[in-house]
């Protein structure tokens, strides 16, 4: 027969059996819940006084070439010329210095006018007290006006006075050849295009200021100091230019 005592001891053996089967049903049901994710969520470190954050480091996208720039030339864009009037009058007009008479080789720049047909109508008075500056050259209508010279077309203009009218840049470019009131231009013919001597760029007219029926082509020579500002040379007369080529 167990002792009082021992039944005391066996009672609280029962007690801690008891005790530990409850403890471990409870963490089995009611143990720490876990997340989904196996590695925990890194914490950054806060930054080290005194040191400033590194820079986010640039983007390694390549940079863009920009595209490749043209080297061909480009043509020279000249300007219309002003008209005309008492506060841009021309120059007063020169005799050609004897270095351009003979040397220039030019022609007669209306198709079958002969040298000495030419008549000199350089210094005739015009309106508004102006003198002519050029020479006229009677023909018929539709007569080719011809390149008096090699050199290229700087301006196709249409001119209250002159009507259709072309200005030819000579080929040492200090020259500039002015052909007016012609009936219309040349098929083909265009700005910067390099005309030979002799090639037909117009058709003699009566257009601008000229006259219905006074068919002539006008022809002036100037002298330039700066191509773009073709319509400031100074004139000199081209009759003895054409009747001495």
């Amino acid at each position: 027969m167990i002792s009082a005592r021992g039944r005391v001891f066996l009672a609280l053996l029962l007690g801690i059996a008891l005790l530990v089967v409850i403890v471990a049903f409870l963490q089995r049901r009611f143990g720490p819940h876990r997340s989904g994710l196996d590695n925990p969520i890194p914490i950054p470190a806060p930054p080290t006084p005194g040191i400033a954050n590194p820079s986010p480091e640039p983007s390694q996208t390549p940079a863009l070439e920009p595209p490749p720039v043209s080297t061909s030339p480009v043509p020279d864009v000249y300007p219309a010329p002003p008209e005309p009037s008492p506060a841009n009058a021309t120059p007063n007009p020169v005799t050609p210095p004897p270095a351009f008479v003979g040397t220039l080789k030019l022609i007669v720049p209306v198709a079958g006018v002969q040298p000495n047909q030419l008549l000199d109508t350089f210094s005739d008075s015009r309106s508004e007290g102006r003198v002519h500056d050029a020479i006229d050259i009677p023909a018929a209508q539709g007569t080719p006006v011809v390149a008096t010279a090699d050199g290229q077309i700087i301006k196709l203009f249409q001119s209250e006075r002159g009507g259709t009218t072309i200005y030819q840049l000579s080929g040492n470019q200090k020259l500039i050849f002015y052909y007016a009131h012609l009936q219309r231009y040349a098929d083909g013919l265009t700005e910067s295009r390099f005309a030979r001597q002799g090639e037909v760029i117009g058709y003699v007219g009566d257009t601008g200021n000229a006259g219905p029926g006074n068919y002539h082509l006008h022809f002036s020579i100037a002298v330039v100091s700066d191509p773009k500002r073709y319509w400031e040379g100074t004139n000199i007369n081209p009759y003895p230019l054409l009747r001495n080529p």
